[in-house]
This record gives structure tokens, sequence and C-alpha cells, in this order.
């Protein structure tokens, strides 16, 4: 017998939006069960046509919906917008397109920044990652123009108010170079817009590179091209799910030869990932050649107001763990 499932937590896996914001565009009159409005408490099943402002929504039951999760390396230049007016590229054009499904990135990083950024298909893990309440750490190596000196660090870990907004590091560590262009090594557990930079060009210092390397335990795997991307294990997968109070998924993500294959195969595989990123660069020159994505659409916004958006193995994953949190 097919069961039913609350209507908000249906639209939050597919990746609409959080639980608590969808229930507000439920209230709204915004969305439809078989052609009648929506109210909050109503549930659906797996056969209902539901619609968010006359849009026909497709919809995964819950018990067939494996969680998935790729790490991708953006490289700078890049979006994490499925379409830009600009026609800039997207995070998106390089990303598998999951049968009957969708990607979902996990935060954003801005234009000029690269490093490691997740992806999945479950909306509602997505949406917890992404929430401050989770307070996940991130970690960021930044390339810094100027002198950083002790009474700025401690500064930056007390908290800098720029334009309002208070910024507030949990660590700062040297991470080499001489000169005047140095690397530190920062770590933050909100990720608030442009947040880095903001703080840093507030003593008048000038970020010239920024990348991440670590999201909660999982670290970048530099062996990974920039514009590569690798599917996670069942083990980091249900690592990011524990990060976040969702129950283990016992089923392995497809694909995940990876695990046991040899060295040679490895770097064979390695070798083909960054053929595939040269002929990605070489067709955005020329203009030629369309890309096609995940069909994801970004999730719903509210009429009236902004609404914040909010431990295993690694071989092949294209992340390590790090023991570190």
């Amino acid at each position: 017998m097919e069961q039913s499932e609350k209507l908000q937590k249906i639209l939050s896996r597919v990746g609409l939006g959080s639980r608590r914001h969808l229930e507000e565009v439920i209230a709204e009159g915004r969305v439809s069960i078989n052609g009648s409005v929506a109210k909050l408490g109503d549930r659906a099943l797996p056969k209902d046509i539901i619609r968010v402002d006359g849009r026909v929504i497709r919809t995964v039951p819950s018990k067939d919906q494996i969680c998935r999760v790729f790490v991708y390396h953006k490289p700078e230049g890049e979006v994490c917008t499925k379409r830009d007016p600009q026609g800039r590229p997207s995070v998106f054009d390089r990303l598998p397109q999951l049968p009957n499904d969708r990607l979902i990135n996990v935060g954003r990083l801005d234009l000029n920044t690269s490093g490691l950024l997740l992806f999945t298909n479950d909306g509602e893990l997505a949406h917890r990652l992404m929430h401050p309440s989770s307070e996940i750490p991130r970690e960021y190596s930044v390339r810094v123009f100027g002198e950083v000196t002790e009474a700025m660090i401690s500064s930056m870990l007390a908290g800098v108010t720029v334009e309002d907004q208070v910024f507030k590091f949990d660590s700062v560590t040297f991470g080499g170079g001489e000169g005047i262009n140095r690397w530190y090594n920062v770590v933050l557990h909100e990720g608030k817009n442009r947040e880095i930079r903001n703080v840093f060009e507030s003593f008048d210092l000038k970020v010239s590179r920024l990348i991440r390397i670590r999201f909660g335990d999982l670290t970048l795997d530099r062996s990974l091209p920039r514009g590569g991307w690798k599917e996670l294990s069942a083990d980091d997968v249900n690592y990011l799910r524990s990060l976040v109070d969702l129950p283990r998924q016992k089923t392995e993500p497809v694909n995940r030869h990876e695990e046991k294959e040899t060295s040679t195969e490895r770097r064979h595989r390695m070798a083909e990932i960054k053929r595939a990123v040269r002929r990605h660069q070489e067709r955005r020159k020329t203009g030629n050649g369309e890309f096609k994505g995940s069909s994801h659409s970004g999730e719903i916004r509210a009429r009236n107001s902004n609404v914040r958006k909010g431990r295993g193995r690694n071989s092949g994953t294209g992340v390590r763990r790090s023991g570190s949190r």
C-alpha cells in the first residue's frame, strides 16, 4: 500500500526549499494537489499531481530515492546557478545528468572562488547542510596581498563589523609564502556572502586567491583536477547525513567501482577526467557545443520577502577525510 507524506517534505526532497520555507509557500495558496489548492497539514501520495505556482513538480517517493552526493572541484570563473543571464559558465555544465532526478548545490562559491563544492539529489540533506544552525566548519586557503598582523588576526577571531554585519572566523593560521603575498588557512562555520573577502578588505588587504579546501571532515583531493567531479561513497554520504541528524542509508551509490580499482586504473581514470576538462574548456573558448547538466532550477522564492539561504573511505572520491572538525 502506498504511503502518503507531508507535502512540505515531498517538495523539500526535490530541492524547492527548506520545509519551513515551503510551509509558507503552501500557506500562501501557491501549491495544489490534483487541482485543489493545498493547505498546511495536507499529505500526498506518489501518484498525486502536485503543482507549485501552476508548474507540475516531478516527485520521487522517499523509498525509491537513493541519496547521492557528488564533490566538484570548482574552478574560478563559474557561477553557481543553472542559468546565467550573462551566459557565463555554470558549475552545472559538467555535472552528470541523473535519470529522473536532479542535483542541488550545497551552498555556493562566488565567481572568483574555487575549490570544494558539494551536490546532492536529496533536497532535505542539502538544506540542512546549508542551514546556519548546522554550524559545519568550512576551511579556505586564502592568498593575501599585504601584511597580516597578529592584532588583525585577533580582531578577525573576536568579530569584525562590515556594513552592519558581524563577521567572525573560528581560526586563522599562517599557510606559507614569502614577501607581500602570503597564504592563510581560515576556518568558519557559517559562510556568509563574501565573508572572507569583506573581512580582509576591511583591513585594506586584498584577497588574490580563495579556495575552499574542507567541508566538515571532507577535504579536497588535489588530484581531482579543477572542473572534475566524483561521487562519494556510502560511508561519506552517511557521514554528511549524520551531521544533520538524518538516518543512515544502507544502499551504496551506483558506479562505485573506484573502491576496488588498481593504481594503473586510477591513473587512466584521472587522465580521462583531465581530458574531459580540457575538451570542455576548448568548447567554451570556441563557443561550440551545448551542455546538458542537472535539471535543477533552484528553490522557490517567497513572493514578498527575502528568503535566507540558509567518516569513511576516501579512495577515488575526490575528497579526503580530515581528522579535525
